[in-house]
């Protein structure tokens, strides 16, 4: 079982979260008194879990590119999440835009594992699809060209190969 201890830090205006890496506390923003000005003092609880998104599936998607011995100089993920108008605020979509750079990258390789990621392995994933929608988007970044910002197939079917053959980055030698 995982385990997080929040604290309430008052001198500081925020709570601090350690997990089993106390070293590494992560600093959330907590309620401010009526006659405070100050400004945030961390994450909102609600960033957090998209930042537990996007690092759970980016998490994901380097192992398996590393797995298959793929070049990756970086991999960058934005999170998006749009809420309920209406308290408790649940996200009823989240998208999850990646960028990878490297050597040797295939867009349809790529989207392949993005895709594993977001529909199997992903915990914080899994757990929020049961109430808002996740998309997902990736741009590959390889040998100088770009794919450009395109939707990864989430449909329970394989995904096509690439929709936009122009984009697809070939690699030195095929896997």
């Amino acid at each position: 079982m995982k385990s997080v201890a929040i604290s309430w830090d008052a001198p500081a205006g925020r709570f601090v979260a350690r997990g089993s890496h106390a070293a590494h506390p992560i600093q959330i923003n907590a309620p401010r008194e009526a006659d405070e000005t100050r400004g945030s003092t961390g994450f909102s609880a609600t960033e957090l879990l998209l930042a537990g998104a996007g690092a759970c599936s980016a998490w994901d998607v380097l192992e398996m590119l590393r797995k298959r011995r793929h070049d990756i100089d970086s991999l960058d993920v934005t999170v998006e999440g749009e809420q309920a108008a209406d308290p408790p605020w649940a996200y009823e979509r989240v998208v999850l835009h990646f960028v990878v750079s490297g050597r040797g990258l295939r867009w349809n390789v790529l989207q392949r594992v993005v895709r594993l990621s977001v529909l199997r392995y992903c915990s914080v994933l899994a757990t929020l699809s049961g109430v808002a929608r996740i998309e997902a988007t990736l741009d590959v970044v390889s040998d100088g060209a770009a794919s450009g910002r395109q939707a990864v197939s989430l449909e329970s079917a394989p995904p096509p190969d690439d929709p936009n053959p122009s984009t697809l980055i070939e690699p030195p030698d095929e896997d």
